[in-house]
C-alpha cells in the first residue's frame, strides 16, 4: 500500500500528492520509489491526459529529508549514488511523460523539491508559496535538475544569484522572474489548479506530448537539427486523430473535441 503518495483521477486527471506533511513533504528513499511509480503509473494510462503534481499540508516538498535513517546503507552512503538513483529517475519520468505536468506549489519547494517544481511543465503557485535553491545552505551544488532548469527559466544571471544565496523567492517574485506560469489566492487554489489540469486534459495530448520533445530539442541542438527535429515532429502530429479533428473543426467554425490519440 503506498504509504507517502496519494493518487486521484477524475476527468481526463491524475492528481499525485506528496504526502509526508509531518516533514513539510521532504524525500526519503519510500517516497522517490513511490513517487517513481506513481509518475510511471499515469505515463502508461491512456485515461490520464493531465498530471498534477502536488504536496499535502503546508508544504509542496522541502527536499531532503536529512534525518531519515530508513535507508540500510546508510553507512556507506554515496551522495552521487542517491542523485544518480533515487532524484534523476524523478526528473526523467515528468520530462518525458508525453503528457503536460502541472506543478501545483502550495507552499515552500526547497531544495530536491524546489528542482522537482522546476521540471515540471507548468507551474501554478499558492500567494503561500515559495521557492529556494537550498543546496548551499547545507554546503551542496544544485541537483535534481536545478543546474539544467534554473538558467533557462530565469537566465544564467539570476539562476547564478539564486543558487549562490540560497535566499527565498516569494511566489510573487517568481512569476514576475518566470520561475512560476500564476500565480492565485491561496483561498482558490485548488479550484484554480483544477480548472487549469482540465483544461490542459482536453487539449490534444499526443501534439502537447511531441511539444515537450521538441523544446527540449530546441534547449540544446544546432538550428539545423532543429528545423529537422521540428520536421519530424510535425510528420508524427499530422498522423493523429486530433490534427484531423482540428482541421475540421476549424473548417467548421466550432470547438475541437479532442481525444488524445
Amino acid at each position: 500500500m503506498e504509504e507517502t503518495i496519494c493518487i486521484t483521477r477524475e476527468e481526463g486527471v491524475a492528481v499525485i500528492t506528496l504526502n509526508r506533511p509531518q516533514v513539510y513533504n521532504a524525500f526519503n528513499n519510500q517516497m522517490s520509489q513511490e513517487l517513481l511509480k506513481a509518475l510511471r503509473d499515469v505515463a502508461r494510462d491512456s485515461g490520464v491526459r493531465c498530471v498534477v503534481l502536488t504536496g499535502a499540508g503546508k508544504a509542496f516538498c522541502s527536499g531532503q529529508d536529512l534525518g531519515d535513517r530508513s535507508d540500510p546503507n546508510i553507512e556507506n552512503f554515496s551522495l552521487g549514488d542517491s542523485v544518480r538513483g533515487r532524484y534523476n529517475p524523478l526528473i526523467r519520468a515528468i520530462v518525458e511523460m508525453e503528457k503536460p505536468v502541472l506543478g501545483a506549489v502550495n507552499g515552500v519547494a526547497a531544495g530536491a523539491g524546489c528542482s522537482l517544481a522546476l521540471a515540471c511543465d507548468l507551474r501554478i503557485v499558492s500567494d503561500r508559496a515559495r521557492f529556494i535553491e537550498a543546496f548551499v545552505r547545507v554546503g551542496l551544488a544544485p541537483d535534481s535538475g536545478s543546474s539544467y532548469f534554473l538558467p533557462k527559466l530565469v537566465g544564467l544571471g539570476r539562476a547564478m544569484e539564486l543558487a549562490i544565496t540560497g535566499r527565498e523567492v516569494s511566489a510573487q517574485e517568481a512569476v514576475q522572474i518566470g520561475l512560476a506560469n500564476r500565480l492565485v489566492p491561496h483561498e482558490r487554489f485548488w479550484e484554480e489548479t483544477l480548472a487549469w489540469a482540465r483544461q490542459l486534459a482536453e487539449g490534444p495530448t499526443r501534439a502537447i506530448g511531441l511539444i515537450k520533445r521538441a523544446l527540449y530539442k530546441g534547449a540544446d541542438a544546432a538550428l539545423k537539427e532543429v528545423l529537422e527535429y521540428e520536421a519530424y515532429m510535425q510528420e508524427l502530429a499530422g498522423r493523429t486523430r486530433d490534427f484531423r479533428e482540428g482541421v475540421s473543426a476549424f473548417m467548421e467554425k466550432r470547438r475541437p473535441r479532442f481525444q488524445g490519440e
